[in-house]
């Protein structure tokens, strides 16, 4: 029987706003990192009613929906994805009344709301792992091997580095791909099945819209936990075949959350957060009876170069169209470094966020690139608190500096020129801010149109004003070597990913540009590293 945790179901819901044929398809879904976007109770921690007092700043921003990373009962080892309940909101951010005001919020502001859900893994904190006997049946445990089982049942490694394995008082190994604090679930085992269904119920009942499903790749193993033999495994973002990711049994987990998803009348969905060695791959994720949308991580670690764009927008979306379903950008999260940085320049994240949000399908948003935000990459490593980090440095497997690692691009937002944190709350931040942050802040960019906030603000704008072009077609033009140009319903994109001008004959009326462009009759000069839209 399927041990229940805490609360049933509410009353079920209506999701909001009204739905509308396949609303995913086009959306921009703005991400909240939820520690850190705002403070209402002055902790230094972000939380739910922070979240919902700033609703209004996404509304006016231009999005159609909000996705929270996990806010669930947790002991934190991994930033909330290690739970402990799936059906509570741990005190640090609220109460599960503070969850049900937010959705009734965003829902009345005309916002979706998107949640997440951990399926690979729960915290060690879990009662079923609490339960040495239940915990054998819904994990991953192995006799070591070795003549007294002293070594890990296999070669596989931790995403955060150090083995995938840890031995119990018992002798025996439990796998985790991630943290030990975080062991992986047993999908073979139909109680892990139910309970999954009945949280999902638990939170479509409360009204929201959909599921980002965190490692929707990993749930299923390979047959035997085969060894991988060789040295290079898992990183956070990759696209290697390896017997513990995108192995063909998932398809089948996703099939039935997406026949129970259809069951709330079809405007609720599921987003993978899936690694693929391959875009043909990643469109299994999203086959007409799977689920809605899967990130392309193809595109987040392109090369800033034409052809390397051009490759990658040609095969996400040969691969998407293969299944039917729209495709999905994404340029930053909380678990990469931002763009402003990664990409080299602010001049280049603003070209690519214009790029990005003129091709077909859907848009991710991470919280604070709208601001231009950079990585911050001198954190001390005592305020550091990222598992990847300190496992590192702990076990000597890794850089333990900034490179690869997550809490750089997770500081708390500046809302306001100055302030104990520059408006994310009364107490401080639980990361350390940088001095310059407030030069960055909503307020420091409300009003001006050099801004990279305004930027965001007026191509969200235009990119709903223009009917299909968010899910509409697109055509390649002609364009100088390093431009790149296409044609979308109204509207043409040209980018210049080289570090100089480059004339080109303009192709209509100039609707907005990541850089000042000058003037020159029926020609244009395109700034290096600049994206323009034009009026066709």
């Amino acid at each position: 029987m399927t041990q229940q945790l805490t609360s049933p179901s509410p009353a079920r819901r209506a999701a909001g706003p009204a739905p509308g044929p396949g609303w995913w398809r086009d959306a921009v879904i703005y991400q909240v990192y939820v520690r850190s976007f705002a403070d209402s109770d002055g902790d230094g921690i972000g939380d739910l009613r922070g979240v919902r007092e700033r609703l209004p700043y996404l509304k006016e921003l231009g999005v159609d929906a909000v996705w929270l990373t996990p806010f669930y009962a947790s002991p934190q080892a991994d930033g909330g994805y290690d739970v402990a309940d799936y059906r509570a909101v741990d005190p640090l951010f609220g109460s599960l009344a503070d969850a049900d005001a937010l959705i009734r919020a965003a829902h009345a502001h005309g916002l979706r709301v998107i949640v997440d859900i951990v399926p690979n893994h729960t915290s060690d904190r879990h009662p079923w792992f609490r339960d040495p006997e239940l915990a054998r049946e819904r994990y991953l445990f192995r006799p070591g091997r070795g003549a007294d089982g002293a070594l890990p049942p296999n070669d596989w490694e931790s995403v955060f580095g150090g083995p995938a394995w840890t031995r119990t008082d018992r002798g025996d190994w439990y796998l985790h791909l991630f943290a030990p604090e975080q062991p992986d679930l047993n999908w073979d085992n139909p109680e892990v099945h139910a309970e999954f269904a009945a949280i999902l119920r638990f939170w479509l009942d409360l009204g929201v819209d959909g599921f980002r499903i965190d490692v929707a790749h990993g749930m299923v193993k390979a047959p035997g936990l085969p060894d991988i033999g060789r040295g290079s495994q898992a990183t956070l973002i990759g696209n290697q075949s390896l017997p513990f990711f995108d192995q063909d049994g998932v398809h089948a987990i996703h099939r039935s959350w997406r026949t129970l998803l259809e069951s709330y009348g079809g405007a609720r969905i599921g987003v993978a957060e899936a690694w693929a060695p391959t875009p043909e791959r990643l469109a299994l994720y999203v086959r007409p009876d799977e689920l809605h949308q899967a990130f392309n991580f193809q595109f987040l670690t392109a090369d800033w170069s034409a052809a390397a764009l051009r490759e990658v927008i040609d095969a996400s979306l040969a691969a998407t169209a293969s299944v039917g379903a729209p495709t999905t950008w994404v340029l930053s999260n909380h678990d990469v470094v931002r763009h402003a940085t990664r990409l080299g320049s602010l001049a280049r994240a603003r070209a690519a966020t214009l790029l990005m949000l003129a091709l077909p399908g859907s848009v991710y948003l991470y919280q604070g690139e709208e601001l231009g935000l950079p990585e911050v990459t001198d954190l001390p490593d005592e305020a550091r608190q990222d598992p990847a980090f300190l496992r590192r440095r702990a076990t000597d497997t890794g850089p333990s500096g900034q490179d690869g690692l997550r809490d750089g691009c997770r500081v708390p937002l500046p809302w306001t020129v100055d302030g104990p944190s520059y408006g994310f709350g009364d107490g401080g931040s639980w990361l350390p801010q940088p001095a310059a942050w407030g030069g960055l802040s909503v307020a420091a960019q409300t009003g001006d149109v050099d801004s990279t906030l305004e930027l965001y603000r007026a191509a969200l704008a235009l990119r709903r004003s223009l009917p299909g072009l968010g899910d509409g077609g697109m055509t390649w033009r002609e364009a100088p070597d390093g431009v790149l140009a296409f044609a979308r319903p109204g509207l043409v994109c040209t980018v210049n990913t080289t570090g100089g001008d480059v004339a080109l004959e303009a192709p209509g009326k100039l609707l907005l540009a990541s850089a000042p462009l000058p003037a020159r009759g029926a020609s244009a000069v395109l700034p290096g590293d600049s994206c323009a839209w034009w009026a066709i």
